[in-house]
């Protein structure tokens, strides 16, 4: 499929960037429903959306400079090519790390919430627990750019790349293997793509955000009352490592240690981070005796 649904001179619109502002919209869509449940201005999340997705883009391409992805390229490289770091629209929406974009929205929502005097755990649980549906429908340009995909499988629902269009490097490309998306493909090169398919890692990780954000909604409308301020951003950071954790068994990757990834060993900190956070902010607090303090404004 080609990821560009057409261009008009240095202008074009790509599939990528049609998922990642539809699921934007629907993150501040679900979010105003929030705060309009809990008597809260709803002007203010469009304005954090755009604070959020520049610090985000940010976050996320520093993630990826300063690390060492499976093409080989990291710091080193751009060290030698310093000006490479903020080539974001030649390939550079194709080198972004996503713990970086999390941790850039989160400080740029923190320093928004600041500014504007807003109470920051309150619009983080707007946001977080809704941000799993965005990023659900955001991992369909991963499918268009033929990208995030894991490891050679044989399984009927494998992933075959389209090799007239461009896609991350497969692993263990044969040397006369030409890569894909270039022109004047030999036959050779195209019977191999046909032949080998790999994990459609991409699916994964959309149906588990998918029904990790259908469980946090039913949660926090049915059981918002015992939840705390701040839970939904929490509980956000438990499920996503936890489905980022899994989801490196699947991918191939640069090194490994006791048999995890870098990514996996990531998602366990981030994992055992906000559990143990959880558990030290509930330990001496009580729904009933501090119900100010709990989500039940998110029910409405």
């Amino acid at each position: 499929m080609n990821p560009v649904i057409f261009d008009f001179g240095p202008f074009a619109l790509s599939w990528y960037g049609v998922f990642l502002v539809s699921g934007a919209l629907i993150v501040v869509w679900l979010a105003a429903r929030y705060a309009s449940n809990a008597g809260e201005r709803t002007g203010h999340l469009s304005a954090l959306l755009a604070w959020a997705l520049i610090g985000g883009v940010i976050g996320a391409r520093l993630d990826y400079v300063f690390t060492t992805s499976l093409s080989g390229i990291g710091w080193a490289y751009y060290r030698a090519y310093p000006l490479e770091i903020i080539n974001i629209w030649q390939g550079g929406f194709h080198g972004l790390g996503f713990y970086g974009a999390l941790a850039g929205g989160l400080v740029a929502t923190v320093l928004y919430c600041w500014r504007h005097h807003l109470d920051i755990l309150l619009y983080l649980d707007f946001i977080a627990p809704n941000l799993l549906l965005g990023q659900a429908i955001g991992r369909m340009g991963n499918y268009v750019n033929q990208e995030l995909y894991g490891t050679a499988t044989s399984l009927p629902w494998a992933f075959h790349i389209d090799p007239n269009y461009p896609c991350q490097v497969p692993p263990a490309l044969p040397p006369t293997i030409q890569l894909c998306g270039t022109s004047g493909l030999t036959a050779e090169s195209r019977v191999w793509y046909a032949e080998h398919g790999f994990q459609p890692t991409f699916a994964y990780a959309a149906a588990w955000d998918f029904i990790m954000f259908y469980v946090l909604a039913i949660l926090i409308e049915r059981s918002g009352h015992r939840l705390r301020k701040g839970d939904g951003l929490w509980l956000y950071c438990i499920v996503y490592p936890l489905g980022r954790f899994w989801l490196g068994f699947f991918w191939p990757q640069p090194w490994t240690w006791i048999g995890l990834g870098p990514t996996q060993w990531v998602s366990l900190g981030l994992l055992g981070l906000s559990m143990t956070i959880m558990i030290m902010r509930h330990w001496h607090w009580s729904w009933y005796a501090q119900p100010a303090e709990s989500l039940a404004v998110l029910q409405g």
